[in-house]
């Protein structure tokens, strides 16, 4: 792997790696299950141990990273039942946030969040994997404050930040892009337009379950194209 020099200004070490590392897991630069080895991380991104360490330490808070005994730090290998477990946690939890948003937020986010939506439809389909996210995650960003929630808010957090390694699989899947942007624009309409609790409860759970269904899909597809193949 080529190195990634890390800027020496502005952000601390730590935290420009820990944001280099996320997007490297989510690029698909390091595989799930794969080890992850702290004198190579060192070398790629040119710092010291301690600052690896640190970044280790915080990737398996949000469990991104698992520590397996006698192999060290893995990147997290999330299984069906782990991806079904994490999507009805996250289903629940967003349409409570989708019907808090309708009740509670202000103008200005009923704003923003139409903003956000309105620059996602013209740009989402030819955007990359990266574009995508950061705008899905403004978009969440927005809907969440407006909840007024910070239970929801934190426990969302933890939850976002493993589906964030399983997005690329339904973001990037044939047809699902035009499918988010009607997704999310019922949830605009219903929750900042309308201020329909019920029909924003069910809009975020709309979304959630089918985005559940791609990632299942498109995961199975990849377990399947990495088994070895069988001696005939």
């Amino acid at each position: 792997m080529a190195a990634r020099r890390v800027q020496r200004v502005a952000a601390p070490l730590r935290s420009q790696v820990l944001e280099l590392l996320r997007e490297d897991m989510l690029a698909s630069e390091f595989e799930p299950g794969e080890r992850l080895v702290e004198a190579r991380l060192c070398a790629r991104y040119e710092v010291s141990r301690t600052v690896i360490r640190e970044v280790l330490r915080q990737l398996e808070s949000e469990g991104l990273v698992t520590t397996v005994p006698n192999r060290g730090p893995v990147v997290t290998e999330l299984t069906p039942f782990d991806v079904k477990a994490l999507f009805e946690v996250r289903c629940a939890l967003e349409g409570l946030a989708g019907a808090l948003f309708a009740e509670r937020a202000t103008a200005e986010q009923r704003e923003d969040l139409g903003k956000v939506l309105q620059r996602m439809s013209g740009t989402y389909g030819e955007a990359d994997l990266a574009e995508r996210l950061a705008m899905k995650d403004e978009f969440y960003s927005i809907l969440i404050a407006g909840a007024v929630n910070p239970v929801i808010d934190s426990t969302l957090r933890g939850i976002h930040a493993r589906v964030q390694m399983l997005r690329g699989l339904s973001m990037q899947a044939e047809g699902r892009a035009p499918e988010t942007i009607r997704e999310l624009a019922a949830i605009h309409d219903a929750a900042a337009v309308r201020g329909d609790a019920g029909a924003a409860r069910e809009a975020c759970e709309v979304h959630v379950r089918n985005a559940a269904a791609t990632t299942l899909r498109e995961l199975s597809a990849r377990q399947l194209e990495h088994q070895e193949p069988t001696v005939g």
